[in-house]
């Protein structure tokens, strides 16, 4: 059962600039209100409005390709599902990514906090994708709950383990696709932690690490707006916002640099872009 009650807003938005994607299509499976299994202290979202692991369905596929059908799809690079929480708790994602395959050949992005990668169901749901991107944030579960402050009853083992199995998935599919990204967000809660993440990656071996920080305020209120707010988007949030704290140049090079040593992988990152 769909949870927002208004239809006249789009499921789809942008296409807006993406540093890892160039021009971005968002696709929005949750809606209003936002919901994750995530509460990041950095999100563009603000403080998420529904903090679950429950999945459902939000919006119904139906009304997001009708949307997709009407976006400025042929404008962007890649279509990107993202939007007003973690997309993996929509259990139409499949089927979106089916449907909008047979609409385009563009490539297709997931950005997903990994929660739900346990649930076979879920690594299925995603394999058509041509790109998952992963946040790992923190190397323990203190970081964690510091961070990302997670639904009730997930921690850190459970997301390595959902990563494991779904890298697994992707060889068993024999395509070389989707490719596995790992996107961490650095911070002062966890720039001293670069080791410890280090050591994750090495084992997790994904095709590619993004390396990330805050770059937009935290919004003192929930707005559907700030699922995709950039430029001059960004002013119309009505809400107070905050600044969040940054790495400076200095700080992600040396980060970007001791990774590159302590893992051999494909790094690429915010700052030169």
């Amino acid at each position: 059962m769909q949870n927002n009650p208004t239809t006249s807003i789009s499921s789809v938005y942008g296409p807006v600039n993406s540093w890892r994607a160039g021009s971005s299509l968002g696709i929005d499976l949750i809606m209003d209100p936002s919901t994750c299994s995530f509460n990041c202290t950095y999100c563009q979202l603000g403080f998420i409005q529904r903090i679950t692991k429950e999945r459902k369905s939000f919006v119904p596929t139906k009304k997001i390709l009708e949307d997709f059908k009407t976006s400025e799809w042929k404008d962007a690079d890649v279509i990107t599902f993202s939007g007003s929480g973690e997309p993996t708790l929509a259990i139409n994602i499949g089927e979106v990514i089916s449907e909008i395959k047979k609409i385009t050949k563009k490539p297709i992005a997931i950005l997903t906090n990994a929660t739900l990668f346990n649930d076979p169901q879920v690594r299925s749901d995603v394999l058509d994708a041509d790109l998952i991107s992963v946040k790992l944030d923190a190397p323990d579960d203190k970081t964690l709950q510091a961070i990302n402050r997670p639904a009730e009853g997930i921690n850190l083992n459970l997301i390595l383990s959902g990563i494991q199995k779904l890298k697994k998935d992707i060889v068993k599919a024999c395509h070389g696709k989707p490719l596995l990204q790992i996107q961490t967000m650095f911070m002062p809660q966890n720039k001293n932690q670069v080791k410890e993440l280090a050591k994750l990656l090495n084992e997790i071996k994904p095709d590619e690490v993004a390396l990330n920080t805050p770059t937009r305020p935290y919004p003192g209120g929930w707005d559907i707006i700030t699922r995709g707010a950039h430029g001059e988007d960004a002013k119309k949030i009505k809400f107070s916002t905050k600044p969040l704290k940054t790495l400076t140049h200095e700080e992600a090079k040396d980060i970007e640099n001791e990774l590159r040593e302590l893992t051999k992988l494909e790094i690429v990152s915010v700052y030169k872009h």
